[in-house]
């Protein structure tokens, strides 16, 4: 299985780097790929995307199973997740690919770009996230239920770290101490 971990990174935080070892764990995969968007995805808070491929660099360095891909980062317009997915499927015909998402951002998925074929045509690793319950989620939505086989949730995730909460406290715990180190030698997220 080839494991998508698609996200912003904005920064990478320790969080991120605990989801690659649940999910090893938990469902076991042969490669996890980290895949940030890029700066054409309508953000306003994302700093360059030189900067956030720098520290992914930096955090998965000691993630034996772990890639980055810039296809994202190297598309000319933001093409979405399931244009990405299909792009991944193509690198590994083999595999079975399979998308990490929030639960907290299941509500969204049918706003994404081709989220019908999205969800039809491939697998989701939900983080259950904030004691949300997404398995009721699913089974409360006709095209998720419908397709409900596609999904499998993830329990004890029990980090509180996020990207935002680092950016607005500039606290060192919530990332490595090399990515904080980098984020000072560069002056990020000062005086946004």
């Amino acid at each position: 299985m080839v494991v998508v971990f698609g996200g912003a990174f904005n920064p990478p935080t320790l969080a991120h780097k605990e989801i690659y070892f649940l999910i090893d764990k938990v469902v076991g995969f042969d490669h996890f790929i980290f895949l940030p968007v890029s700066n054409k995805y309508n953000k306003s808070t994302l700093i360059g995307d030189e900067y956030r491929i720098e520290m992914l660099k930096i955090l998965i360095k000691d993630l034996p199973k772990a890639s980055l891909s810039l296809l994202e980062i190297d598309d000319q317009n933001y093409l979405g997740t399931y244009e990405s997915l299909k792009r991944l499927s193509q690198i590994y015909p083999d595999e079975e690919i399979a998308f990490i998402i929030g639960s907290d951002n299941l509500w969204k998925l049918k706003k994404w770009i081709n989220s019908e074929r999205l969800i039809k045509e491939f697998k989701f690793i939900v983080i259950n996230r904030n004691k949300q319950d997404a398995t009721k989620y699913i089974e409360s939505d006709d095209l998720l239920n419908q397709n409900k086989g596609n999904f499998r949730v993830i329990r004890g995730f029990n980090q509180y770290i996020s990207s935002t909460a680092f950016r607005d406290s500039l606290d060192p715990s919530y990332v490595t101490d090399d990515i904080y180190q980098y984020i000072m030698e560069k002056d990020l997220y000062r005086g946004r």
